[in-house]
């Protein structure tokens, strides 16, 4: 591949075997050139936007253009808040809107500078430059554009990181890519207002409900469980193993923090004493809460309860006196607390696992 002055980029090679000329043709991909020129052309508005916003302290540090997507590097010392970024993104659709001619023009360079042209990479321009102007933006510019701003359709922001000391980086969707965008937000709203029995104009105040529903059911717990009132813990099983009372029961909480207020209850001046808690919700659960007594005996909550979970194939850690673990495979949650009576004697009696 190499340039050429009058040709522009050549590729060329060498052909190992005789073959007979013909004539080639060459296509353009219409639908992927001309997503290619509303993301290309979405960086003029966008380096427009930033500078007009966060000031002309803003200068391109790089950029990528594909059919599905556009990327902007530039200088800026912090990350943006999503007011500011919502208000840049609103200043680009608005000059998207104005349908705004674009007019490519080549000028000597020095006139295309007085002009108002932004130039960042002065060492990659010759005496004559293509001026590019859209509305405020003039740029010199050598990509493929829209006819008018008015083509970009829409556009929207995907994500904004930093890439480096002073640059960040954003990336945005023009066209056909942000109507898409739009849609699967609106298909998730509808999921969510099905979900939630609320129109979506609703879902804020729907949502709002039940955060407050959900923080009384909370204080309600922690007050029946502060007053000794029975927990949620239902199917108790004691066993006596070797002067040990092990407790084995089953918990509808997903909550750690609830757990562990029931086993700071059953270990309340209690001696010799084990809780082996199976929960069921969500991706299931193990927890095991051992007496003090035991733990100054060497008999660690954290390995009793992998133990436990290992035969479903979980694993997990905590306090000497309050462990949890994943249950691994929910299904087998049944085979694990059917084999704790049996784990439970042999940790007692130091076993290896």
């Amino acid at each position: 591949m190499r340039r050429d002055p009058e040709r522009g980029t050549v590729l060329s090679g060498v052909f190992d075997e005789p073959f007979e000329p013909t004539l080639v043709e060459a296509r353009v991909d219409v639908p992927r050139r001309r997503n290619i020129e509303r993301n290309h052309s979405a960086t003029h508005l966008v380096h427009y936007a930033l500078r007009d916003v966060l000031g002309t302290h803003v200068r391109q540090q790089g950029s990528l253009v594909a059919p599905d997507r556009l990327r902007f590097d530039f200088s800026h010392h912090s990350p943006i808040d999503s007011e500011t970024l919502e208000t840049i993104e609103r200043k680009v659709n608005e000059l998207v809107w104005e349908n705004f001619p674009v007019e490519t023009r080549e000028l000597p360079y020095q006139e295309a500078l007085a002009l108002g042209a932004m130039a960042f990479f002065a060492e990659k321009y010759g005496d004559t430059v293509r001026v590019v102007t859209m509305g405020p933006s003039i740029e010199l510019c050598g990509g493929t554009h829209v006819r008018s701003t008015g083509q970009m359709g829409l556009f929207r922001f995907s994500s904004q990181t930093g890439v480096a000391a002073g640059v960040r980086r954003i990336e945005a969707i023009t066209g056909p890519g942000a109507y898409e965008d739009v849609a699967a937000v609106e298909a998730r709203i509808s999921e969510l207002s099905k979900s939630l029995h609320a129109r979506p104009d609703h879902l804020v105040k729907r949502v709002d409900q039940i955060l407050e529903e959900r923080a009384k059911l909370e204080a309600r717990l922690a007050a029946m469980l502060e007053s000794g009132a029975p927990g949620p813990v239902s199917d108790e099983a004691v066993f006596e193993i070797n002067g040990v009372a092990l407790t084995v029961g089953q918990t509808l909480s997903e909550n750690r923090d609830e757990v562990g207020t029931l086993a700071d209850r059953f270990r309340q001046g209690r001696q010799n004493g084990v809780l082996i808690l199976f929960s069921s919700a969500g991706r299931g659960a193990v927890h095991a809460a051992v007496t003090d007594d035991l733990v100054a005996q060497g008999r660690k909550a954290g390995d009793l309860v992998n133990r436990i979970a290992a035969v479903s194939g979980g694993r997990g850690g905590g306090r000497p006196v309050f462990a949890s673990a994943g249950a691994g495979d929910i299904n087998k949650i049944p085979a694990a607390r059917e084999a704790t009576p049996r784990i439970v004697e042999s940790w007692l009696k130091g076993e290896e696992a």
